[in-house]
């Protein structure tokens, strides 16, 4: 049934190619004359026409969190962060224009890991520098990111670094 279907559309197909075919060939038969000296028109320009910006169309940019503290970072990057990393759950990332919630993901390493499945955004710190990852391209947006304090040669405010200090 499906072939016979099939072949029936292919067959009415090409007789209406057939018709058209032969339809234009006959006009381009009969407009033949030898053409007068036509001057061709220029077609009129399109008006632009000039909107007005939208802004809720336009990127959006979050806001610097409150309260947010400045990591420095290699080739003249840096994020803010909000949050304590020493007790919160969730910490907010400000970068490029826009606020990240991510929430803390367990680890055996010892490092504080910070992940949102949803973004992508990945923020791994050890007690030396902080590292900024994209999950969606697999990339490191950010690497040897530092507080102004650790760039004095503390030790970045980590979970595990408050539990050494509380342990003596």
């Amino acid at each position: 049934m499906k072939k016979l279907m099939i072949a029936a559309v292919i067959g009415a197909l090409s007789t209406t190619m057939l018709t058209v075919a032969t339809d234009a060939a006959a006009q381009t038969a009969t407009t033949t004359k030898p053409a007068a000296k036509a001057t061709a028109k220029r077609p009129q320009p399109k008006r632009l026409i000039k909107r007005k910006a939208n802004p809720a169309k336009e990127a959006k940019v979050d806001p610097v969190p409150d309260g947010s503290e400045k990591w420095s970072c290699n080739e003249g990057l840096a994020f803010e962060l909000k949050g304590d990393m020493k007790r919160d759950q969730i910490v907010t990332v400000h970068w490029a224009n826009k606020n990240y919630n991510l929430p803390r993901e367990a680890t055996t390493t010892g490092a504080d890991r910070f992940h949102d499945a949803a973004t992508g955004m990945d923020l791994v710190v050890i007690p030396t520098k902080a590292m900024l990852f994209s999950d969606k391209d697999s990339s490191r947006l950010a690497d040897e990111c530092k507080t102004a304090s650790m760039q004095q040669g503390a030790p970045a405010p980590t979970q595990s670094n408050a539990l050494d200090k509380t342990s003596n």
